[in-house]
């Protein structure tokens, strides 16, 4: 493992802050690109891509019941699954989902774990006509929004689930606030995603210094991750493969979560950290 000195630890630290001007500036491009990119997605690929996040498997392996139409995404299940019962049972619950992509995980949790009502919410209006159109399940529905400015009121719901989508979003700050303002006090904010290793101790600052928000628990995921990826890597690079010509298929697997691309890789070296949050609304705070 290379060993920092103080001075380059320094460095790496003002490269990292999302209050540097860099690290403005290569928000804005992730965003940017990101608003871009998931519509693109959203045309040029199948109606059974269902999951845009990575995977997930345990060891010993989950002996999660599915039915047989959701046993092909498995893995990407079994993320959603762990991510939104680290507080117990969704039944009976007002849910709402921050960045639910295509809605796989969103149908899932309705249909398995009972809420009471589920809301996806996501930036891509392609995708939500998307969701729209293949996903039919009482109780759920798809709304177009922002994650950091929430078309709802205070206190509308029991739970938010955020799955691997909170790095695209330019103010991780308002985000926490909108979940906290949103949420009812003593809601649970359930959540996945990752960061490079190096912003991880200012991704943390920012979760446990979120006004209205106490951490309960959270633990790093990525050989679970990792093991899912390996588990799921054919559907990935299949996706890959229906978005691009054929003599561009070999690059644009290496930028999928399949088995030794770079995003594998950078997970494997620890280069990236993958993580499992469970946060709290606590009582009596601004937002309320």
């Amino acid at each position: 493992m290379v060993q920092f000195t103080a001075h380059r630890r320094d460095m790496a630290a003002r490269l990292a802050g999302a209050d540097g001007a860099l690290g403005r500036a290569v928000k804005t491009w992730i965003r940017s690109l990101n608003k871009r990119l998931y519509p693109y997605l959203t045309r040029h690929v199948g109606d059974d891509v269902l999951f845009l996040n990575w995977s997930y498997q345990e060891d010993p392996p989950m002996a999660l019941a599915l039915e047989a139409a959701d046993e092909p995404y498995r893995y990407p299940i079994q993320l959603y699954h762990c991510t939104a019962t680290q507080a117990g049972e969704l039944a009976g619950k007002r849910v709402l989902e921050v960045g639910c992509g295509h809605g796989g995980g969103a149908s899932y949790l309705t249909r398995a774990l009972g809420p009471a009502s589920y809301i996806g919410l996501d930036l891509n209006p392609a995708g939500i006509e998307f969701c729209r159109r293949r996903h039919h399940v009482p109780g759920l529905e798809f709304v177009h929004g922002d994650a950091e400015n929430l078309p709802f009121p205070p206190q509308s719901f029991d739970t938010v689930i955020n799955i691997e989508s909170s790095h695209c979003y330019h103010h991780f700050d308002r985000f926490l606030g909108e979940v906290a303002r949103v949420l009812r006090p003593g809601g649970a904010f359930l959540y996945a995603d990752v960061r490079h290793r190096l912003e991880c101790a200012q991704w943390e600052a920012a979760l446990a210094g979120a006004p209205g928000l106490r951490v309960i628990a959270w633990r790093e995921i990525n050989a679970e991750v990792l093991r899912g990826i390996e588990l799921n890597s054919a559907q990935w690079q299949a996706v890959a493969d229906s978005l691009v010509p054929g003599f561009l298929r070999r690059v644009a697997r290496k930028g999928t979560p399949a088995r030794g691309s770079g995003i594998y890789r950078r997970l494997e070296s620890g280069t990236t950290s993958y993580r499992m949050y469970h946060l709290a609304k606590t009582s009596g705070d601004s937002h309320s």
